[in-house]
């Protein structure tokens, strides 16, 4: 029996390859199948299963489009109502995979069609969960993703989830190894550990969801405490994991477009399409298309993308680094961005060759911010998150978190130069671009973050630690 973890940073996510005497099962695949079907035959191996354990919302899975090339059949938990053929598998249905078998663990909370999937090795013993957004490590699934669809609230579904907890997964052996979809980084849950891999019983003695002596209202006030708004693209996703998709080798050949600087100029004035820069965000303050938005591919590219530009249907013109054209396409369609028209030839460099007006982001690094506040008063903007900031920012700073940032337009001053600053230069410069698409350009960049800030002996507030908040 092999498990392997196949766990992509971007999205937190962990796919799972289970092989046991030469049949395979694939757990909560990317979209990008290729990996998984060349896995196999480096076993000589079938896949035989492809086990989702809920419909995604914070990615496009790769289900139908492996299902389409290797027949293996879908399989969902109870409840669930795919437009494509699949198996609704039974509460408590087994599956035989080799030498062992898979049993569905029916686990409505996070979604109502929320299954763990527990694996029984060869002698008939329990060996591994794979909980998919039931149970992480430190933490358990959100439970407001399902309300609009099956018409409850959160606190009912909280409700469910403890529930499920309780009779399906505590009563569970301590050294059950838990495999969940989902690490630290992932807008699944709420504090998700950096472990990616742990077994029962340590969760019993860390998870605060897992205490014994739990009830179930302390349960659902603690869990449902403190949720922020979901990403606006999560329903999308879901709707694409649910009703299907089209496959990524076509979405790859459509997008793969190279075009002309003179191209990608008509084409970003004669459609509706967002310029999109991955490059770093160094090279972008020093130079960018006007009104293109910077998210850089090797920072959270994919969640920032969904949460950022939200429809999926959204055009997208790309600029990228030389050569990583195609892995750009293929990181947005992750999470369901399926419409690139295009990318500019030559990168950033073929546009000033060309000659076309460029922009431009004023920065500075922290020991220049330190000398402006210690000479006048100057506005500065922290855009980390909320947790961030009451753990400890600089005194006087206002708070506009970059994923509301809709929501905050009209704090920034219109006839002063203000500073915004993330914790390490990432998230601002996103901040920056955006702020300069709308028109608004009276702003420095504080391109080291919060960490140089400290240590430039700037004025900040008592640390708190986030885990009291």
């Amino acid at each position: 029996m092999k498990i392997e973890q196949i766990y992509t940073g971007c999205l937190a996510q962990g796919a799972y390859y289970i092989e046991s005497n030469g049949e395979v099962a694939i757990i909560d695949p990317l979209r990008e199948v290729s990996p998984y079907i060349k896995r196999a035959k480096l076993d000589d191996a079938k896949i035989k299963y492809i086990f989702e354990t809920h419909f995604h919302a914070d990615f496009v899975s790769g289900h139908v489009t492996l299902s389409k090339l290797t027949k293996a059949p879908i399989i969902f938990g109870p409840t669930a109502n795919p437009s494509f053929d699949a198996i609704v598998a039974k509460d408590g249905q087994v599956f035989k995979l080799g030498d062992i078998t898979i049993t569905a663990l029916h686990t409505p909370g996070h979604t109502m069609e929320s299954t763990t999937y527990l694996l029984k090795d060869n002698l008939g013993k329990d060996n591994a969960i794979f909980s998919g957004d039931t149970l992480f490590l430190g933490d358990v699934g959100r439970p407001d993703l399902a309300q609009k669809a099956d018409h409850m609230t959160q606190e009912q579904l909280a409700g469910l989830l403890f529930d499920s907890l309780r009779s399906k997964i505590m009563p569970l052996a301590d050294d059950v190894i838990v495999y969940p979809a989902h690490g630290a980084g992932s807008a699944c849950g709420k504090n998700l550990s950096k472990k990616t891999v742990g077994s029962i019983g340590d969760q019993k003695k860390t998870n605060y969801a897992l205490r014994a002596n739990m009830s179930k209202a302390e349960f659902i006030k603690e869990v449902t405490d403190g949720l922020l708004p979901p990403p606006q693209y999560f329903p999308l996703n879901v709707k694409m994991n649910k009703e299907g998709y089209d496959d990524i080798d076509d979405v790859i050949q459509r997008g793969s477009k190279p075009l002309t600087p003179k191209e990608f100029e008509i084409a970003a004035n004669t459609t509706d399409a967002v310029i999109l820069d991955v490059r770093n965000e160094k090279e972008f303050i020093k130079g960018h298309i006007p009104r293109s938005i910077f998210i850089g591919i090797e920072g959270g590219f994919a969640p920032w993308v969904g949460s950022l530009i939200a429809d999926v249907k959204q055009p997208i013109l790309l600029i990228t680094p030389k050569g990583r054209e195609e892995e750009t396409i293929i990181r947005l369609s992750r999470v369901g961005f399926d419409n690139t028209l295009g990318y500019l030839n030559g990168s950033f460099e073929a546009w000033k060759k060309a000659g076309l007006d460029y922009d431009t982001i004023l920065s500075i690094h922290s020991d220049e911010l330190k000398i402006k506040i210690e000479k006048e008063h100057v506005p500065v903007f922290d855009v980390r998150k909320e947790g961030e900031f009451k753990s400890e920012h600089i005194i006087g700073a206002l708070h506009t978190p970059l994923d509301y940032l809709n929501n905050h337009l009209h704090e920034f001053p219109e006839n002063e130069t203000f500073n915004l600053h993330c914790a390490g230069g990432y998230r601002s410069a996103i901040d920056a671009s955006i702020l300069k698409s709308r028109g608004i350009h009276n702003f420095v960049d504080v391109t080291d973050g919060f960490a140089s800030i400290k240590k430039s002996g700037i004025p900040v507030t008592s640390y708190v630690c986030p885990t009291t908040l």
